[in-house]
């Protein structure tokens, strides 16, 4: 099972960027902590960060034919990001979205996100713990809706 496991905009700044909302854990950790749980979850975690909605896109059109599920931080454009959005419903792969702070109980512009009405999940709040659980919770979908 192939899981692509995406970041968007000023992720690759995790572990210096605002750690009262993001953590102190890099990208580069978060990625080595979800492929330790993919091996034990028996999936393949495939990552992809950038700071550009075409390379986004570009990459889903790219590998969602072989995949079977999509992990997404979509960053900021979680609120704006219409043409993700269609990118992500054109794979027809089950989306987990996850946040590393709470958009929730942040500025009222980030309360609204454009993806999680094609989400399956949408988990934030927990840090670096949203990737691990948004991972466990896509891969169970994945699986259930195999039998």
């Amino acid at each position: 099972m192939r899981i692509l496991v995406i970041n968007g905009p000023n992720l690759n700044m995790l572990g210096k960027r605002e750690p009262a909302h993001y953590g102190t854990d890099t990208l580069e950790s978060i990625e080595r902590a979800l492929a330790e749980k993919g091996r034990a979850l028996g999936c393949e975690p495939i990552f992809f960060q950038s700071n550009h909605e075409g390379g986004i896109i570009d990459f889903i059109q790219e590998k969602a034919g072989v995949s079977d599920g999509i992990l997404i931080n979509p960053g900021a454009l979680t609120h704006y990001g219409y043409s993700l959005h269609d990118a992500l419903v054109d794979s027809g792969l089950p989306v987990v979205e996850v946040h590393l702070s709470d958009i929730n109980t942040r500025e009222e512009w980030r309360k609204i996100s454009v993806i999680s009405d094609i989400a399956i999940k949408q988990i934030s709040g927990l840090k670096s713990k949203s990737y691990l659980l948004g991972l466990e919770a896509l891969v169970e979908h994945i699986r259930s809706q195999k039998k």
